[in-house]
């Protein structure tokens, strides 16, 4: 076998075999696991002959996609730029440029940033007559995008709202707001999540097709998932379960954006025969500070 493969430590060559059914990969800052992805992805090929097109890895940020899709250019040649290797909402991007006509958007939907989401809800404030010094129109963005988080839509948010006056008034903003960026085709950020797990829901063709595609779906940083990219990756990977996740379970540093350390904790519960490695080494820090830290 290549030595690329001999170079990692017992347990990284543990996580990078385990290439069939789910795996949680546990890992601290400085154990390696990104080399361990980037390992894992080039043995999928080389060894296992997977088709690159068939392998998605989802990181959080634009940097860290970058850097995991030129290491594995760097490994692997041309092969590697046929990985969907990307951000949540990169990836969520291209399916929904692909499928989104089944949720009634056009493939040339535009994407809002939060400029042009605050401007758009400033609207619907002044149209309902909410007055920004009681209820800020960011403050209402902030609740929407948590409701979007956790897969709640406006109606069902509304309806949850009941006699509570805050919350039915910002039900009755998220509504608005939510048809104003349909007439204009467009989605904000929480809605290429929100939307990208609404189709796989509800549309079975959509689903079949992405989880064909997808054999092998890998994720880092997994204990920063909120509900609704939980449920995105349980979809994407339902095609032959070949689910890896990377995260540490003592550090979790989305928790204000609705991350649930509980999808990290609960992954063996979710993937019954799922098998769990823990990544121990650390090549980053001294032993004095893994001491104080331990």
């Amino acid at each position: 076998m290549s030595s690329i493969y001999e170079t990692l430590n017992d347990m990284q060559q543990l996580a990078c075999y385990h290439t069939e059914g789910p795996l949680l990969i546990l890992a601290g800052a400085g154990s390696g696991k990104t080399r361990v992805l980037t390992h894992r992805i080039a043995y999928l090929i080389e060894e296992k002959h997977v088709n690159p097109y068939n392998i998605m890895a989802i990181t959080f940020t634009n940097k860290a996609a970058a850097e995991l899709k030129t290491r594995l250019v760097t490994m692997l040649g041309e092969d590697g730029n046929d990985i969907w290797a990307s951000t949540f909402h990169s990836m969520c991007a291209r399916i929904l440029r692909r499928d989104g006509e089944r949720l009634g958007y056009t493939n040339r939907f535009t994407i809002y940033d939060t400029d042009d989401s605050r401007r758009l809800m400033k609207d619907c404030c002044k149209a309902l007559n909410i007055e920004e010094k009681i209820l800020p129109a960011k403050a209402i963005l902030s609740e929407i995008s948590r409701a979007k988080d956790q897969m709640i839509d406006a109606n069902e948010y509304l309806r949850r709202a009941g006699t509570d006056t805050r919350k039915g008034t910002i039900g009755k903003a998220y509504q608005m707001y939510q048809e104003r960026l349909k007439a204009a085709d467009a989605m904000d950020f929480d809605d290429m999540i929100f939307n990208t797990v609404r189709l796989l829901q509800t549309d079975s063709d959509a689903l079949s097709y992405c989880a064909g595609k997808f054999r092998y779906v890998m994720v880092d940083e997994y204990q920063d998932t909120n509900h609704a990219q939980y449920e995105l990756v349980r979809l994407l990977s339902s095609g032959e379960n070949n689910i890896c996740v990377v995260g540490d379970d003592d550090q979790s540093i989305y928790r204000f954006r609705g991350a649930t350390i509980e999808n990290i904790l609960n992954f063996e519960d979710e993937y019954g025969n799922a098998r769990v490695i823990r990544l121990e080494q650390n090549y980053r820090s001294t032993s004095n500070i893994l001491d104080a830290a331990n």
